[in-house]
């Protein structure tokens, strides 16, 4: 399935042990797909919760204004509702109730008949130690491909 990323959260990937994915749509407005399509999206803060009434909700993500919409102009951090299927929301909320578990955005897409996505994590923070590690073996792994090509050509 081909899709073209409007934005990622790489800093989730620093901060947090991603256990799993999963794939919810957006309701969305139409200066806000404009404005998605332009690429303007911050997930950097966000988060979803489950509302009481059992609705999956997306907070602290910022979706810029579009500059062209004459109607209508969307509030940049507003609460966005994601849908996803009722069994779905109901294995996360069974998931959610583990503690120290959270789930984050990891990144906004569009897929090919022109709908936004939005990929899910479940995260575990991780502990300081724990990204200085992650930092030190993508080095060392970085370090590993240079001499590799080095030695190759």
């Amino acid at each position: 399935m081909a899709f073209k990323t409007v934005s990622s959260n790489k800093k989730a990937y620093h901060d947090y042990h991603i256990d799993g994915t999963m794939e919810a749509g957006m309701v969305l407005s139409g200066p806000e797909v404009k404005s998605l399509r332009a690429g303007k999206a911050n997930l950097r803060d966000g988060y979803c919760q489950i509302s009481p009434r059992g609705e999956l909700m997306l907070y602290n993500v910022h979706i810029s204004s579009y500059s062209f919409a004459t109607h209508n102009p969307n509030e940049p951090m507003r609460v966005r509702k994601l849908l996803m299927h009722k069994r779905e929301i109901n294995k996360l909320i069974g998931k959610l109730r583990e503690k120290g578990l959270a789930l984050i955005p990891l990144k906004i897409y569009f897929i090919e008949n022109g709908k936004a996505k939005i990929e899910l994590g479940l995260a575990r923070g991780k502990k300081q130690y724990d990204k200085r590690a992650t930092l030190k073996e993508q080095q060392s792994n970085r370090e590993l491909q240079r001499t590799m090509r080095r030695n190759v050509i």
